[in-house]
């Protein structure tokens, strides 16, 4: 399909759904070309659904990758209003799976052997279908069940090119409509393009999968399947298939006497384990995405898949997100502006007496909430639009722990619609800030990069001596600006003199023409004197003004 016959595709499903209706038309550019588009509109018939389910009916209309998009926006609820975020967050990765026929020569052409004898058998009908990719069911010969999960044929050229029609539209936006800088959308667009070429590398999924195993490994709280890697490649995925209850199915976890409080509590200590003791977390934690082990329903246990999507943070912004978040349910907002400064996360020059009122007025009014009604993610989502404000530049591994909260979060209740998020994240970010930052764990952390140092330091006093000879060279480049500098100065402080004796001597001058106007009978005077006189009076003025 062609980039034109696209773009007037988008261009019939957006006028279908009225997206025009999202703008208001009074405050559309001033650009001829804009008024002349803008001028048919008002001849359609008036949309009778809501303004968000249509923008969802439209994504869903476009196809895979809008639908994609779709659910990347609905995680910007710091940037949407709430209505659209909650509609936008329905969208499912549904769509009609591709031929049967083409996911066996997908696999045979990744794997270089016929599928009858990569597996001893094969699912020609899709488990799921997902707009990047479809899953299969296999045996492999040794009699392990797994899952095959196959890229879509070529969606990488589609791809690129919806993104390509995509950033047209957000600079669009961005430059000729009054809100379009706020809402960011080359921003939205950028981050949407990294999310989606990532999950078309289904060897960095598998890697991603194996790094969470290892970090769970043993572990009750929660279950990551094995990846296979000798049936694995760019565009193939094999791993073990797991046979768990969707975490959406309420009353099938009930009927098993799931204990539910412990599993919602679990949930969020599983988060803050992935954020600060791994630094490594799973980002696409949808409902999805997670089951829950029929082993033993005392002690659930989480089974965790699709890890195409993973976050971290560095040391600097896991120790100042902790610090922050625990400032902010103490209520000191002044320690939270101070920290947001120090961090870096707003500009040095902000006023802390000014940003603290700002997050006081935020935040105030959601702190009149008993504790355990409280979003902690939307807690975040109201202090980064404050900081916004204040230029605050968000990361995208910041937003993407925000999302993931959020999405916990809402799960956790959803279990358990009594669970204090607080309560059971307090202790555990509390204890990891004192385990992190006590003697013992700065020596652990020296000890672990003390073969680095002990490697380096025979280099230290030729180092040493390089900076020192680099410190003379600098200062003398910066003598020699100095001395530039000076001379420079100098030569402004005589340009200045000389400009000053010029005005006063055509300022002179000036005087001297008036006075022979207004008094003739001077210049008559000056006549009737001898001519050597008139000489010396001509030769001093001509001295007077060289000089």
């Amino acid at each position: 399909m062609s980039r034109a016959h696209r773009l007037s595709q988008i261009v019939r499903v957006a006028l279908r759904y009225r997206l025009d209706t999202f703008v208001d038309r009074d405050k559309l550019p001033d650009a001829l070309a804009v008024k002349l588009l803008a001028l048919p509109l008002g001849i359609l018939p008036e949309p009778k659904r809501p303004r968000a389910e249509r923008l969802r009916l439209a994504l869903e209309a476009l196809g895979p990758i809008f639908v994609k998009f779709g659910q990347v926006l609905s995680t910007r609820r710091d940037l949407l209003p709430p209505d659209i975020a909650s509609e936008l967050a329905k969208l499912q990765d549904q769509v009609p799976p591709f031929c049967k026929d083409k996911a066996a020569s997908i696999i045979e052409e990744a794997l270089e052997h016929p599928v009858d004898q990569l597996f001893a058998e094969f699912s020609s009908e899709p488990l799921a279908s997902a707009s990047v990719a479809q899953v299969h069911a296999a045996t492999l010969h040794s009699g392990e069940e797994v899952v095959v999960k196959v890229v879509r044929p070529d969606i990488e050229p589609t791809i690129r090119q919806d993104i390509a029609l995509l950033f047209v539209l957000a600079r669009f936006i961005e430059r000729n409509f009054a809100d379009g800088k706020r809402l960011r959308p080359v921003e939205i667009v950028e981050e949407y393009q990294h999310t989606i070429l990532d999950e078309l590398d289904l060897q960095r999924e598998a890697a991603n999968t194996s790094q969470l195993r290892r970090n769970f490994e043993n572990s009750n709280k929660l279950y990551i399947p094995q990846v296979f890697w000798d049936y694995t490649r760019r565009n193939v995925l094999v791993m073990e298939r797991i046979h768990g209850i969707p975490v959406t199915d309420i009353e099938q976890l009930h009927d098993q006497n799931t204990d539910m409080k412990m599993l919602a509590e679990r949930g969020v200590k599983i988060f803050f384990t992935q954020v600060f003791r791994d630094n490594f977390f799973h980002a696409d934690m949808h409902p999805g995405n997670i089951f829950v082990s029929r082993e033993d329903p005392q002690q659930p246990q989480y089974i965790g898949i699709d890890c195409a999507i993973i976050g971290s943070l560095s040391d600097h912004d896991r120790y100042y997100l902790a610090r922050n978040l625990l400032a902010m349910f103490q209520r000191d907002y002044h320690q939270v502006a101070l920290l947001h400064i120090e961090c870096g996360w707003v500009p040095a020059k902000t006023r802390p007496e000014e940003f603290e009122s700002a997050i006081r007025s935020a935040m105030e009014p959601i702190f009149e909430k008993p504790l355990g009604e409280i979003s902690f993610g939307q807690l975040l989502i109201y202090l980064f639009q404050t900081a916004r404000r204040f230029d605050m530049e968000v990361q995208p591994s910041l937003v993407l722990l925000q999302k993931t909260l959020l999405n916990i979060e809402g799960l956790g209740r959803q279990l358990y619609p009594e669970l204090d998020l607080w309560k059971t994240a307090f202790p555990y970010l509390e204890q990891w800030l004192k385990e992190r930052y006590s003697p013992k764990g700065i020596i652990e952390r020296t000890k672990k990069h003390l073969p680095s140092l002990l490697e380096q330091l025979p280099d230290l006093p030729e180092a040493l001596l390089d900076n020192l000879q680099q410190s003379k060279q600098l200062q003398a480049i910066s003598d020699q600006q100095q001395r530039k500098l000076d001379q420079l100065q100098e030569q402004l402080t005589k340009q200045k003199q000389k400009q000053s004796k010029q005005r006063s001597s055509f300022a002179i001058i000036l005087v001297l023409i008036a006075a022979i106007i207004a008094y003739p009978d001077a210049l008559e005077h000056i006549r009737q004197l001898p001519i050597w006189s008139q000489l010396l009076a001509i030769a001093g003025v001509w001295l007077w003004l060289r000089r």
